[in-house]
């Protein structure tokens, strides 16, 4: 059985409209036929912005685009019924369905509530003054369109630990709610980025009240038994206490399925971080290689003067490949977004073809890699962008010899400052392949296959060089690939 292989089925400007879920149910089958495993799709739920809203600023759980809230019956992808239809037609396809999740803040709140509140130093939120004061803040969600089907939890000040506006005095920046819990502290097990970053926006969620604490637990198990769910992608991990993902993961497997794919998104490049972050939730999930992009990023921008022996130093891939969900891109980090580090177009083939064809981590597509990408959006230099991703033409091809050809023992040939490789050595009933890239000029190794493929003829599997190559007598053979590219070698009787 072929290793999972992920596809992030959105970008942060699909287009509006309610189509995805559509274009979920019509890709479904090709998905399947060309190698994906499992499919990523974005919040399903109604957020603040209504049919506008990406997703992310999770306004009511349980609408997955069927009540008239926030200006809208459908969400941005579509309403409920489609959603519907588009699980099911990944589940009957043989696709996982993987959840995006954001239980670190809600916004769009119904009502306001007059709190105190204690003023946090945005800079370092540990830094907390001891005077509280009185304020109204929009706290209260009661889902009055909803009128309690599925949940009648109303969420109130107590479920939250701060915000970021308050009104009578009017005023932004970061307010600790006196809620009653962590005498007044934010909670611990986050990142120690600005002191304590629990607080990241809208209303923050209070994770150490027991009621929101079971209603988290409760709407997972919901989702489950809505929708066909294969695993989770846990938005804003590091603002989140981890103490609260090993319960929720745990309860999760416990109650729904053992095998749940849980993906956290802790975006932090340093290895000792994310390693204490995995002891701290159990070793119970996967985290996305931030620091493995950043390394491709890097070797984009830099062309032949990066040294490729290099490139998967200090990566979670190097340390922790089983906890490693690799990519080349998402939501945010394509251009005019908050993370912008878009990795340059000549090298993604070379990316995906390492992080598909070797065996460790596990590889999630970018859906503008897959399909292109038209937008428009306002940049930091104040100027109006136009934004043309183009998909990588030899994607589907390597997504492919993933499934076809990435098997058996891995040899790295990490020997040349340009053209670096790896051997998949194949098993008795699989075939395998020989990977070359390079940022260089165009190159040629020799590698040592053994006298099993002795007089073995190989072909480019990806068409880019056109002669076939046939191996001496001991399985020694002499494989080429063009400046600036990759080639995938595969024996032409496997094919």
């Amino acid at each position: 059985m072929s290793a999972r292989t992920l596809l992030q089925f959105f970008h942060w400007y699909y287009p509006q409209g309610g189509h995805l879920w559509g274009e979920v149910t019509d890709r479904a089958q090709s998905l399947k036929d060309m190698g994906i495993t499992d499919v990523w799709l974005p919040p399903a739920y109604k957020g603040a912005t209504g049919g506008y809203s990406v997703g992310y600023d999770s306004y009511d759980l349980f609408d997955l685009g069927e009540f008239d809230q926030k200006g809208s019956v459908p969400t941005k992808y579509g309403d409920r019924a489609a959603l519907e239809r588009a699980t099911a037609a990944l589940r009957d396809a043989g696709v996982g369905v993987i959840h995006d999740v954001v239980f670190n803040h809600k916004m769009g709140a119904d009502e306001a509530e007059r709190v105190s509140v204690r003023r946090a130093n945005p800079d370092n939120r540990a830094e907390i003054e001891d005077e509280s004061f009185d304020a109204n803040a929009w706290t209260r969600f009661t889902f009055p369109a909803r009128q309690g089907q599925y949940s009648r939890f109303i969420w109130d000040a107590k479920c939250f630990t701060g915000v970021d506006h308050i009104e009578d005095p009017d005023d932004n920046g970061v307010f600790r709610l006196v809620n009653g819990y962590g005498e007044g502290e934010w909670n611990d097990e986050v990142d120690s980025e600005n002191g304590n970053y629990d607080y990241l926006m809208g209303a923050d969620v209070e994770f150490r009240n027991k009621a929101v604490y079971e209603e988290l637990k409760y709407w997972g198990r919901w989702m489950a038994d809505q929708l066909p769910c294969n695993g989770f992608r846990l938005d804003a991990a590091k603002h989140i206490p981890a103490w609260f993902i090993r319960d929720w993961v745990g309860h999760m497997r416990d109650s729904v399925d053992r095998q749940l794919l849980v993906v956290a998104e802790y975006w932090h490049p340093d290895m000792d971080v994310l390693h204490q972050y995995l002891d701290q939730v159990d070793q119970q999930l996967m985290l996305f290689d931030v620091a493995l992009h950043h390394r491709f990023y890097d070797a984009s921008r830099a062309g032949e003067g990066f040294d490729m022996r290099t490139l998967f130093d200090g990566s979670l891939t190097a340390s922790a490949p089983d906890h490693a969900v690799t990519i080349v891109g998402n939501h945010d980090t394509q251009p005019l977004q908050a993370l912008e580090a878009e990795v340059d177009h000549w090298f993604k083939p070379i990316a995906y073809a390492l992080i598909l064809l070797r065996e460790q981590g596990t590889p999630c597509i970018f859906y503008p890699d897959l399909y292109g990408a038209t937008y428009e959006d306002g940049g930091d230099d104040g100027q109006n962008h136009t934004i043309d991703l183009a998909p990588v033409e030899a994607l589907p091809r390597l997504i492919e010899a993933r499934t076809r050809f990435a098997h058996g023992a891995q040899t790295d040939l990490f020997d040349d400052s340009h053209c670096i490789g790896t051997i998949r050595h194949g098993t008795d009933e699989q075939p395998g392949c020989v990977l070359l890239v390079t940022n260089g000029d165009a190159a040629e190794k020799t590698v040592d296959l053994g006298p099993g493929h002795g007089g073995a003829t190989f072909r480019d599997y990806l068409g880019h060089c056109a002669d076939d190559v046939t191996a001496d007598d001991d399985g020694r053979i002499a494989l080429f690939v063009p400046g600036g590219s990759v080639s995938v070698w595969v024996r032409a009787d496997a094919l």
